[in-house]
């Protein structure tokens, strides 16, 4: 158990490591990974499975207490992220897969990395946890409802198939989660060291799947995506911080929502792009599941050395925090 719990505190502070170092491999080698794509479904379940392992209580008392930072926070995730997106994906003239595919990655929830984060940059914890939380909870009529609404110019949009893919692949692992947390709560509690362990293997064998299906497509306009993937995460965090600021929250709230609004659940893209728009479509949610690890410990670090007041909410963050 000791060796397992090293490896996953490995795996999880060396996600985009990882992540960069698969995708290399995978796009020079691509046979060996390209029987795993039928499997990007139930992996993407396991790790929220874990997600529901992880959720307590007290995670959304702040909803109750103090809501007005969980909506702000929430609106901007769904409102800015879909539109910078769809701004980027017209001015880019990207071609239709993918344009769709990083209009998706903008309509997905935040993903939980996102949690740690805001701790390393001293920001409001127990918001950014509240606002991963409801945004997933939301994701099955938000995601399928802003993707008809900006995406079905280039690809159709089954707004219900959509719907219960998502509630398959991410409410029915959660709440399962959930269940056998309250039933085995020793036994999980027990389990949580080794999660990340399991979550980062789920993810990096998600994106070896896709980058070996679409190593062509890759050569021919990785550059272009990437530069879109990176323009998508950086407005995220500037125009989420400054929404924050413009509606009067203090540094601590301003720095949670900026890092929640601009990353995203990339293996939910990669997922839910894969099975309704197309392996090509998939590429803006795997190039950005490792860069928004590696924009967000930047942004985290600047932050980490300034002094973001004394409002901030203390609450510990969950050691089986998964890197989408």
């Amino acid at each position: 158990m000791k060796v397992l719990e090293a490896l996953s505190a490995v795996a999880g502070k060396y996600f985009a490591v990882w992540v960069i170092l698969i995708s290399v491999i995978a796009f020079i080698f691509p046979e060996p990974f390209l029987g795993l794509g039928g499997y990007i479904t139930i992996l993407l379940g396991v790790v929220m499975f874990g997600m529901g392992l992880t959720l307590k209580a007290v995670d959304f008392k702040i909803i109750i207490t103090k809501p007005l930072p969980v909506i702000i926070g929430v609106c901007a995730q769904f409102i800015i992220m879909p539109i910078v997106a769809f701004l980027i994906a017209k001015l880019m003239n990207l071609p239709a897969e993918l344009a769709a595919g990083l209009v998706l990655l903008g309509c997905v929830p935040g993903g939980t990395a996102s949690n740690v984060m805001v701790y390393l940059a001293k920001g409001n914890v127990p918001l950014s946890i509240a606002m991963t939380s409801v945004s997933t909870l939301l994701a099955p009529i938000m995601t399928p409802l802003l993707l008809l609404l900006l995406a079905g110019q280039w690809m159709p949009v089954d707004f219900f198939d959509m719907f219960k893919s998502i509630v398959q692949v991410i409410l029915l692992p959660i709440v399962l989660g959930l269940a056998i947390k309250r039933f085995f709560p020793v036994a999980v509690e027990k389990s949580l060291t080794v999660l990340p362990l399991i979550s980062v293997a789920a993810i990096i064998t998600i994106v070896s799947a896709v980058v070996s299906g679409n190593a062509a497509s890759i050569a021919a306009s990785g550059f272009l995506i990437f530069t879109a993937v990176m323009l998508h995460n950086g407005f995220g965090l500037l125009f989420g911080y400054l929404a924050a600021k413009g509606l009067g929250l203090d540094e601590v709230n301003r720095r949670a929502i900026s890092i929640e609004v601009g990353m995203q659940n990339s293996g939910l893209g990669v997922a839910l792009a894969t099975a309704h728009f197309g392996p090509l479509a998939a590429l803006p949610s795997v190039l950005a599941a490792a860069w928004h690890n590696i924009s967000g410990p930047i942004l985290a670090t600047y932050w980490s050395k300034k002094h973001a007041g004394d409002s901030i909410e203390e609450a510990p963050v969950h050691p089986a925090e998964t890197k989408l």
